[in-house]
C-alpha cells in the first residue's frame, strides 16, 4: 500500500470516528466513556496521519 493511499484510509477513519463523536454527543444520555474512548482513537489517529505526511514530505525531499 503506498504512502498516499494509507493517508487517504486514515484520514477517512479519522472523519468516521468524528461522525461517531457527534451522533453520541447529540443523545441526551450519552456516554461518556464512550466519547472519551472515541477521542482517544481519533487522536492516534491524528499523529499517525501526521507523521505519514511528514514521512511522505522527507520521502519526496530526497
Amino acid at each position: 500500500m503506498s504512502i498516499e493511499s494509507h493517508l487517504n484510509e486514515l484520514v477517512r477513519r479519522h472523519q468516521a470516528i468524528e461522525e461517531a463523536i457527534l451522533a453520541e454527543e447529540s443523545h441526551p444520555a450519552a456516554d461518556d466513556i464512550k466519547v472519551h474512548e472515541l477521542k482517544i482513537k481519533k487522536l492516534h489517529l491524528k499523529d499517525e496521519i501526521e507523521k505519514l505526511r511528514h514521512e511522505a514530505v522527507a520521502a519526496a525531499t530526497h
